[in-house]
C-alpha cells in the first residue's frame, strides 16, 4: 500500500509528489498521457516560479522577461495604458518543459512517476483507497492510504468521490506565432465578455495569443478576431477549461484535491501554477496519511494562505465588465509605475504600490 497515490502530474501533482517523497513517503504518481501534453496553459508566470524548480533548469525553461503590460479596452490599434515596474515583473517560460522538469524532480526525489495511466475508478474505504487505472489496454489496481487529486479542471478524482465542482469553468484557447519577439510588455485586451484576451512575446520562441470566456461564448470566433486584428497566422492551437472559484471543501474521507482540480486559481487571470504548488506544499506539511483528520488541517492552511487573494481576485475581475467609458477612465487614471505582485491582489494595498501610485 502506497502512502499517497497522486493522480495527475502537472505542476501541482509533481510538486506534491516531489515534496512527499523527500519527506520519506512512498509515492506513486499517475499521468494519463505524456507529462506536459497536451498544452492547455500559458507560460507567463511570476518570477516566483524559480523557487520551485532546480537551479540548473532555468536556462532550459526561460524564454523572455516581462516588465509590464499594456491594457487596452479595444484592439491593438487603440490607446495603450501601460502598467510597469523598473525590474522584471514576470517571465515567459517553456510551459511543456516546466511540467517535464517538475516530474523529473519528483522522480529524482524517489516518487514512482508513471505515464500512460488513465484513472478510471477511485473507491474510498475507512482504511484506504483503491485506484483503478487503464494502461496499455490493461487494467491495474493500486492501494493507497490517501489519494491526491491533481488531475485538472475536469477532475475524475473529484467526481468519483463526490467533492463539489468549482464555482465556474471558463473556456480558454491559445495558439502561437513563430516569429521571434523580444518585447518586454504583454498586451491585455478587455474585449472578451467577463474576461480578456492577451498577447505574450516569447523571445526566440515567438508570440502567444490567447483568450478565455464563459461557457456559451464563441471563443474560436473571438480568437480569430483577435489574430485577424494583429494580422498574424497562428499554429499549435490549444483549448481547455479554466476553473474559477474553489468549492466549499476540497477533501473527502481519504482524498484531497490540489491545483486546478481544487480551483486554486487566480480569478482575474485564470493562472494556477503558483497557487497549485503553494497548496501542494501546504498539503505535504499538514497531511499525515495515517491520520485522515489532518485533511482538515490542509483545508485550513491553504485557505488561510490563498483565500483572501482569491476573493480579491474576484473583485479585480469584476472590473473587466464595467462600461467601456469607466474602463477607459480608470485605466488612464491608474496607469504608470506599479508596485503590485502579479499573483497577490492584496499587494494593491501594499506600501510599495502606494508609493508608486503617489509618485
Amino acid at each position: 500500500m502506497y502512502d499517497f497515490v497522486v493522480v495527475g502530474v502537472g505542476p501541482a501533482g509533481a510538486r506534491f509528489a516531489r515534496r512527499a517523497a523527500e519527506d520519506g513517503y512512498d509515492v506513486l504518481a499517475l499521468e494519463k498521457g505524456e507529462v506536459g501534453t497536451p498544452l492547455a496553459c500559458s507560460g507567463h508566470v511570476s518570477t516566483d516560479i524559480w523557487a520551485y524548480v532546480p537551479d540548473a533548469a532555468k536556462e532550459k525553461l526561460f524564454q523572455n522577461r516581462i516588465y509590464g503590460a499594456n491594457f487596452r479596452v479595444g484592439g491593438p490599434d487603440t490607446d495603450a495604458n501601460p502598467f510597469y515596474k523598473d525590474e522584471e515583473i514576470s517571465n515567459v517560460i517553456d510551459r511543456v518543459e516546466l511540467d517535464r522538469t517538475l516530474a523529473a524532480a519528483a522522480r529524482d526525489a524517489g516518487a514512482d512517476v508513471r505515464e500512460g495511466h488513465t484513472v478510471t475508478d477511485v473507491q474510498e474505504r475507512a482504511d484506504g483507497v483503491t485506484i483503478t487505472a487503464s494502461a496499455g489496454g490493461e487494467e491495474e489496481t493500486f492501494e493507497a492510504k490517501m489519494v491526491a487529486g491533481c488531475d485538472g479542471p475536469v477532475s475524475k478524482v473529484r467526481r468519483e468521490v463526490g467533492v463539489p465542482e468549482p464555482g465556474e469553468l471558463l473556456h480558454g484557447v491559445l495558439a502561437f506565432d513563430d516569429e521571434a519577439d523580444h518585447g518586454d510588455f504583454v498586451d491585455v485586451h478587455l474585449t472578451v465578455p467577463r474576461f480578456f484576451a492577451w498577447r505574450i512575446p516569447r523571445g526566440d520562441a515567438g508570440v502567444e495569443y490567447g483568450l478565455a470566456a464563459p461557457p456559451g461564448k464563441e471563443v474560436r470566433e473571438m480568437f480569430d478576431v483577435l489574430t485577424d486584428t494583429y494580422d498574424v497566422e497562428t499554429s499549435h492551437f490549444c483549448s481547455g477549461a479554466i476553473p474559477i472559484g474553489p468549492p466549499p471543501s476540497v477533501t473527502s474521507r481519504r482524498v484531497f484535491l490540489i491545483g486546478d482540480a481544487a480551483a486554486q486559481t487566480k480569478p482575474f487571470t485564470g493562472g494556477g501554477i503558483l497557487y497549485g504548488m503553494t497548496a501542494a506544499d501546504h498539503a505535504v506539511r499538514e497531511i499525515d496519511p495515517d491520520r485522515p483528520r489532518t485533511l482538515g488541517e490542509y483545508e485550513t492552511a491553504w485557505r488561510t494562505d490563498l483565500e483572501r487573494e482569491i476573493r480579491l481576485g474576484h473583485w479585480v475581475r469584476r472590473a473587466y465588465s464595467l462600461p467601456e467609458p469607466v474602463q477607459r477612465a480608470g485605466l488612464k487614471a491608474l496607469s504608470g509605475k506599479i508596485g503590485v505582485h502579479m499573483d497577490r491582489p492584496s499587494s494593491l494595498f501594499s506600501a510599495e504600490q502606494l508609493r508608486a501610485f503617489f509618485s
